[in-house]
């Protein structure tokens, strides 16, 4: 019998986990059957079965992966100097991200918000992925601790500020914004840039005359 590559193993890896995360976008993880991925795949039950043993296994293998991904970019980016401006650094990690999964589609539309929207639910219900999620995005967090401080060295950024909370804050802004191309729409990363640049143009809310409302 011949030999299987590893370059095969890993390109059959990666059909499964392709094929699983477009029927949990599509019909959600308790509505998708392994049957569903089966058929999505192309694949006997034999040859998925020998990578993954349920659903369970997938959806915590796509989280893993994705969490990844992230947690690498800004890695990647913390290590850069100069530390390239906020708004730049958000969007070249996000966008980096969504381009890995841009041929996933569900009808016509990008599959992968629809599908982390779907994972947020899912940890509601299942412990063993609400704690890959939360070790996950530990670990992103921690990451963005160390770019924010490493700003506010630099003078960059205020130091008032705990970089805990801002690093919340950034990721809420980057989850939010995944969460409004599963419910509204796609849109680019540079949407999600041009509103941070936007926000971080505000030194001081005393500064800012805005106009009075009201009837004349």
């Amino acid at each position: 019998m011949a030999r299987v590559s590893q370059a095969h193993l890993d390109a059959r890896r990666r059909q499964i986990l392709d094929g699983a995360a477009i029927c949990f976008a599509r019909n959600g993880f308790h509505a998708t059957s392994m049957q569903d991925v089966l058929k999505e795949v192309d694949l006997s039950a034999g040859a998925v079965y020998r990578y993954f043993s349920g659903k369970e296994e997938l959806i915590g293998a796509i989280v893993e992966e994705v969490l990844g991904q992230v947690r690498d970019g800004f890695e990647e980016a913390a290590r850069s100097r100069p530390l390239p401006p906020l708004d730049l650094l958000v969007v070249s990690v996000l966008a980096r991200v969504l381009a890995t999964k841009e041929s996933l589609t569900v009808d016509g539309r990008p599959a992968f918000p629809r599908l982390i929207l779907q994972v947020w639910s899912e940890t509601l219900r299942n412990d063993e992925l609400a704690t890959v999620l939360r070790e996950g995005y530990g670990a992103v967090r921690e990451t963005w601790t160390r770019i924010v401080r490493a700003y506010q060295d630099t003078g960059a950024m205020r130091a008032d500020v705990p970089p805990e909370h801002v690093a919340r804050t950034m990721m809420a802004a980057a989850m939010g914004f995944l969460a409004q191309q599963a419910l509204f729409g796609p849109a680019p990363a540079e949407v999600l840039g041009d509103g941070l640049r936007a926000l971080m143009s505000v030194r001081d809310h005393s500064l800012v005359n805005l106009p009075e409302t009201g009837s004349n």
